[in-house]
């Protein structure tokens, strides 16, 4: 399992909302990515590999299926806490950092939101 808390949410962040995307980025992102993402700091350990295909992801109290995982989404989270979740159907080519999750519908982020893969 993997639980982070969002901090801070970039003033552009809400406007992915109708591509149904969610950009999360650690803290230490640099200024002009910290404007479009969802900046989190994690809540306990990090397990190896939290993010899995078939996997759940919760953000507070909504509940995804992890569709597909790009090859590198694991590593980018645990080392830069960047991934990008996309609430559409999974591309056939799925770029390395990213995550599809379903339904395909666009969450309630706050400021406080947990969320867990699991």
């Amino acid at each position: 399992m993997y639980q982070t808390i969002v901090k801070e949410i970039g003033q552009m962040a809400p406007s992915f909302a109708d591509d149904k995307i969610v950009i999360l980025f650690g803290m230490e992102a640099p200024a002009e990515l910290k404007e479009i993402s969802f900046l989190h700091q994690v809540d306990g350990e990090f397990e190896d590999n939290p993010i899995k295909e078939g996997g759940t992801l919760v953000i507070d109290e909504q509940e995804f299926v992890i569709e597909k995982v790009g090859s590198a989404a694991n590593e980018n989270l645990r080392t830069l806490g960047h991934i990008s979740i996309y609430f559409t159907e999974p591309q056939e080519e799925v770029l390395p950092g990213a995550v599809f999750a379903s339904p395909h519908t666009f969450p309630v982020i706050e400021k406080g939101s947990k969320i867990t893969f699991k």
